[in-house]
């Protein structure tokens, strides 16, 4: 008697490669004066974008962009970096909530705006209505709606955001914290992060005297290593917080480039894997 054999079970094909990119605040608004946008530079960054992502072989991409002179001016001025008491009844700071969703919004509004007219396709998604904090750090977050996004052929574009946390009633969500999540739970639907372009508005990382440091280790993150505080108002850490994320992609084999998006073509070139100038972070 032969024996039975059961079919072999089907392949799941290879997660496909997807790049994330963040606009950084400080790079898209004036983040020493509230409420600033820069315009002219959301909209060179939206028709490179754009072109990148109707030429031949064009990666999928997820952007992200953070809330510069918005989102960031409204959370310090409520003091929501470090959540609130929930058994307080206070509306003012409740009123902070709601205004710092607002303001971050606005700035995301702004961004679509110029995507959708450079037509880029963009689909928002707001971390506000899909993350859930515990102690300032997600813990539910649901990826299928990018990874929805990318098969369609859209752009999702996240940002950072106020969202609720389960223990201190609010938290501020970073564009660097939805993509750490991002590169956890995307594969499962079928994408995977490769690499991660982060424009901000210096030449890379910079040391303690001022030069851009062609590649950061872990044992870089020391203070000296790392020159200069976040301009403006910040509540999530500026620099040092894009460096330690990009530390931990690393470790997740997602290879970050830190570049000047003052440059034209900066974003376009990194977008197509030949990056020029800055800071690279090789994958671990």
């Amino acid at each position: 008697m032969r024996p039975h054999r059961f079919p072999a079970s089907p392949r799941r094909p290879a997660p496909r490669p997807v790049v994330l990119v963040k606009l950084g605040g400080s790079l898209i608004t004036d983040k020493e004066t509230p409420g600033a946008a820069r315009p002219e530079v959301i909209r060179r960054l939206a028709g490179e974008l754009a072109a990148a992502l109707d030429a031949e072989q064009a990666p999928r991409v997820v952007l992200g962009h953070g809330s510069g002179s918005f989102g960031h001016v409204a959370a310090a001025a409520h003091g929501l970096a470090g959540g609130i008491d929930r058994g307080a009844g206070d509306r003012a700071r409740l009123a902070g909530i709601a205004e710092t969703q607002a303001r971050a919004a606005e700035l995301h509004r702004r961004v679509i705006a110029a995507l959708a007219e450079a037509g880029a396709l963009p689909f928002s998604i707001a971390p506000s209505s899909a993350v859930v904090t515990a102690a300032g750090r997600p813990v539910a977050w649901n990826a299928e709606p990018v990874a929805l996004a990318l098969g369609l052929g859209l752009l999702p574009v996240v940002y950072g955001d106020v969202v609720l946390d389960r223990e201190r009633g609010v938290a501020i969500c970073s564009t660097e914290q939805v993509f750490l999540a991002l590169a956890e739970h995307l594969p499962p639907h079928g994408y995977r992060a490769e690499r991660a372009l982060w424009l901000g508005d210096t030449a890379g990382v910079l040391d303690a005297e001022g030069s851009t440091r062609a590649e950061i280790a872990p044992s870089d993150l020391a203070a000296a290593a790392i020159a200069g505080a976040a301009a403006g108002t910040d509540v999530t850490g500026g620099m040092r917080h894009r460096v330690e994320t990009a530390l931990t992609l690393a470790a997740l084999g997602v290879e970050s480039w830190i570049l000047d998006g003052r440059q034209p073509g900066a974003l376009a070139f990194g977008l197509a894997g030949e990056p020029s100038g800055g800071t690279r972070v090789p994958a671990g």
